[in-house]
């Protein structure tokens, strides 16, 4: 048997919708522990794939936890593996940020490359070089990024912004020998919130929040305090396109709506409009859904994980919207899904052009990654007849209690079985 995801059209919504903790916070946040001295409690924490994937590489390696009610107790202090093994890297890329603190603490360690990953696809590259220039070295062989030798502070400039880059090179000069300052580094929320945690565990952290990082290593372990996660930008912002293109009137709860300003701001541009208190955001019917232009960017740029939602909100525009994607390629991968349920857009390059208005007809559709398979879901809630995703184990790895959230909305989706053909 095999699951799937059923939809039904579901016109409007109401009501309200809490926003769990971030994915993206919580993961350099659980790798960061394996540089504590201590046991330590992450709350907020989301229960999701990804998250109980590096909790299981965690326990692979001989750390300790138990995770119960989104709360996370801890400890790594226990660690004896240093080999992050393909069979559990392969389904995730985040496993990379191991490598960082993995290879500060042990001065040896193995990680599998991320699954499907050829170097430089997206920039693990970029992780290797800043590695090697604080005094690692590295062998790619059989699959897996041979790292060893006592790291020390220098001044690395990335190429190209790269988040998991800067919080992996932020935490390994946590216990480098030195300083380290990390030029054009990534200003995303989760990484402030990483550094802000390295600091409260007692290293010295300039610059937190702007391109340039200046990291004196403690030379030691560290003691780490509890530490509450963020609330997920990007679960926020799509339920914001859930009521976007059902025109309908919703209410997100336990968001920081300044993460969320980009989005609001296009949320805006399009015609609807905006209530929003100190953690709250409710959205409010456009009278006339306008088309509009996006370019992905960094932070606080429009995010690249929000681009395939707002594309399906760009099916219901009256007029010709554009997207283009500036950070990653292959991210147009739910547009053939998309035009299966009878958008149409089509592609030029890095570009987008999505003509709107158009009558979404349920159908089969398969979810090709995480953002990618929300905005089917999106379009699905608009679409007549019946809507299937299909591969909807992309869903789970990042959106948490995704049905019943919907269904507290008013939204008619259920998770159905079929045998393999």
């Amino acid at each position: 048997m095999y699951k799937y995801l059923l939809i039904k059209e579901s016109p409007k919504l109401k009501g309200s919708v809490k926003i769990s903790g971030a994915k993206n916070a919580a993961l350099p946040l659980i790798a960061a522990t394996i540089l504590s001295k201590n046991s330590l409690t992450l709350k907020n924490v989301p229960n999701v794939a990804d998250v109980n994937t590096l909790l299981k590489l965690i326990k692979n390696l001989g750390g300790e936890f138990e995770f119960k009610d989104n709360t996370l107790k801890i400890d790594t202090s226990s660690i004896n593996h240093t080999i992050a093994t393909y069979e559990i890297v392969k389904t995730m890329r985040a496993s990379i940020l191991v490598l960082g603190p993995l290879l500060a603490r042990f001065g040896d360690c193995k990680v599998s490359l991320p699954g499907g990953c050829a170097i430089g696809a997206r920039p693990v590259d970029l992780h290797l070089k800043a590695l090697t220039q604080m005094g690692a070295n590295i062998k790619i062989e059989g699959g897996y990024i041979h790292a060893s030798g006592k790291l020390k502070g220098c001044d690395i400039v990335f190429d190209k912004v790269t988040v998991t880059g800067t919080e992996n090179i932020a935490m390994a000069a946590s216990i480098a020998k030195g300083t380290t300052r990390i030029i054009n580094a990534a200003k995303e929320p989760e990484v402030i919130q990483l550094c802000k945690a390295l600091k409260e565990a007692g290293v010295e952290i300039d610059g937190i929040g702007t391109n340039e990082l200046v990291i004196k290593g403690q030379n030691e372990l560290l003691d780490f305090k509890d530490i509450k996660i963020i609330p997920d930008r990007i679960e926020a912002g799509t339920y914001l396109a859930a009521g976007a293109i059902t025109n309908s009137k919703i209410t997100i709860e336990d968001v920081i709506p300044a993460h969320l300003e980009s989005i609001l701001v296009k949320l805006k541009s399009m015609g609807f409009s905006l209530t929003i208190d100190d953690n709250k955001i409710t959205i409010h019917p456009a009278d006339e859904i306008k088309p509009i232009t996006i370019q992905t960017s960094e932070y606080p740029g429009f995010p690249t994980d929000m681009q395939a939602q707002f594309m399906a909100i760009a099916t219901q525009a009256n007029g010709v919207s554009t997207i283009e994607e500036r950070l990653f390629e292959n991210r147009f991968m739910h547009i053939p899904e998309l035009n299966r349920l009878g958008a149409k857009i089509d592609i030029r390059g890095k570009i987008a052009n999505i003509y709107g208005p158009t009558t979404l007809i349920g159908a089969d559709v398969m979810a090709t990654d995480l953002r990618a398979s929300s905005a089917l879901v999106l379009a699905g809630l608009i679409a007549k007849n019946e809507t299937k995703v299909h591969r909807i184990y992309h869903l789970f790895r990042g959106y948490e209690n995704l049905v019943e959230k919907f269904k507290s909305l008013g939204a008619y989706m259920e998770i159905r079985e079929e045998p393999i053909p």
